[in-house]
């Protein structure tokens, strides 16, 4: 008989408080793929706003939390943001680098962390037409390709085959796709005029190219441009790529 492939969910704190249809959405799209999801009840935070801070104790005592819990299983980790992956893949080594029993710890779960599209494509090995092929999303669509996801990671790539074997998306390029919208999770807190003056010329961008949709990877950034679209009126649905992929 098969081994069933199995993962656990890291949720991300965003997504738990705010926009947990996303984590469903997730969970709905693995399982299609004959993928068992464990979902670890204890987890909390991964540390990132603490560590971009500089608040590195407290940082580092939510990632030894991270490492006990997820450790229990062998199961990869996969995660519906490039951020929080970031913060696992590289900011945990990082934070324990002085430890070197426990930055082994952190590297060998590094080793299995992964964003969720990535996951999809290049460990799964799924081709983004099989995993697109029931969605019933329908008309146009533009991608946003998150800084952590694609200039940490590396990954940006996954998330947007996976949008255009969408059979009824018609994906339309973002002008500066490569740009920053300006969220940087603390940056928009810390530097509000240049975090807002970003978002501007990010929508500026997205309503140029006629989309009603906008997909992202990670739901910290489209929080932050949903906001701006909804402050002014602007008809653009904000969607993670789950969610997408998950309909129908």
């Amino acid at each position: 008989m098969p081994t069933i492939p199995r993962v656990q969910l890291f949720i991300t704190c965003i997504i738990d408080s705010l926009f947990p249809e996303v984590g469903e959405a997730v969970v709905t799209v693995l399982e299609r793929l004959g993928v068992a999801v464990e979902f670890p009840a204890e987890q909390t935070c991964c540390g990132q706003p603490g560590y971009n801070a500089g608040f590195r104790p407290q940082a580092r005592d939510l990632a030894l939390r991270f490492l006990d819990i997820f450790e229990q299983s062998p199961a990869p980790i996969v995660t519906p943001s490039g951020s929080c992956a970031a913060m696992i893949i590289h900011g945990y080594p990082d934070l324990l680098r002085d430890d070197p029993v426990n930055c082994k710890r952190a590297e060998a779960v590094a080793a299995r962390t992964y964003e969720f599209a990535h996951f999809l494509v290049a460990v799964l090995g799924v081709d983004p037409a099989t995993v697109a092929a029931t969605s019933t999303f329908t008309g146009k669509a533009t991608f946003h390709t998150a800084c952590h996801l694609t200039r940490g990671l590396g990954q940006g790539a996954a998330g947007q085959a996976l949008l255009a074997a969408v059979p009824g998306a018609d994906v339309v390029p973002l002008p500066q796709a490569e740009v920053c919208c300006g969220f940087g999770g603390l940056f928009a807190v810390k530097h509000g005029e240049v975090s807002a003056a970003m978002l501007d010329n990010k929508l500026a961008n997205v309503r140029a190219t006629g989309a009603e949709a906008l997909v992202s990877c990670d739901m910290s950034c489209l929080m932050h441009l949903e906001g701006g679209l909804r402050r002014d009126h602007t008809a653009v649905r904000c969607l993670h790529l789950a969610e997408v992929l998950a309909r129908g």
